[in-house]
């Protein structure tokens, strides 16, 4: 879903690297104030693993890509704020050292990827699991469709991107100054690899990963409570 320079105008990118200084502004600042210290290390290695299995690229044809990323999984864990800076973090290494996506576009790289995905998942998560326990089988079943919710919402308002280039910005002659694909390519290119290939992956990885969590590291998850017995008794919320 990384988008290159040169396939976003000026026009288009730049508003969107407006409009994340504040959104990243907000999640620092969310980040500060409530993520506990124990949950310090996770994020880092949450926007590691995030980092790593978003390098195992699928060409998209017209210049794009596809595949996981690990948002949800991490919004799930740490709440959408976290999530949206764990990968925003991520998205810039890429950018500024490794070329995977552009310096111009990655406004809209964050926005798509960071921030479209990690909260519509969450807020999926939320509605399908209800009150029920995470690690019951509706838990891991909603971990899963919000994976594959979010990974293929980021990759529908990521054609969307590309798509409207072709039709927004076009020479006298009609040729297309940026992307050379309308719409209908777009969506169909961006939304086939990711609905059949890469968001069934996205949705095991997150639910097996809220599954192996929540069992081998309790603590780590969302409502934990721990009792001062020395047995320890937890619960979910």
């Amino acid at each position: 879903m990384h988008i290159p320079d040169g396939y976003l105008s000026p026009q288009t990118a730049v508003p969107f690297l407006a409009v994340m200084v504040p959104v990243l502004a907000t999640a620092t600042k969310k980040v500060e104030n409530n993520l506990k210290k124990k949950h310090v290390p996770v994020l880092a290695i949450g926007a590691a693993f995030s980092f790593v299995i978003m390098m195992f690229n699928i060409p998209v044809p017209g210049g794009s890509s596809a595949h996981a990323v690990g948002a949800v999984l991490l919004a799930i864990l740490l709440g959408p704020w976290a999530a949206c800076l764990g990968v925003s973090v991520a998205l810039i290494i890429q950018a500024l050292f490794f070329g995977d996506g552009g310096i111009i576009t990655l406004g809209a790289n964050c926005f798509n990827i960071a921030f479209v995905m990690p909260w519509f998942g969450y807020w999926v998560y939320r509605m399908v699991k209800g009150q029920a326990d995470p690690l019951s089988g509706r838990g891991i079943v909603a971990a899963a469709l919000a994976g594959y919710a979010g990974l293929n919402i980021a990759a529908l308002t990521t054609a969307v991107m590309f798509g409207s280039q072709y039709h927004l910005f076009q020479a006298t002659d009609g040729t297309p100054l940026y992307f050379m694909y309308p719409m209908r390519v777009t969506i169909a290119a961006m939304m086939s690899e990711h609905l059949l290939l890469a968001g069934p992956v996205e949705a095991l990885l997150t639910g097996a990963g809220v599954g192996f969590i929540g069992q081998h590291y309790p603590e780590l998850m969302p409502g934990y409570i721990e009792s001062d017995t020395k047995m320890g008794v937890t619960a979910h919320v």
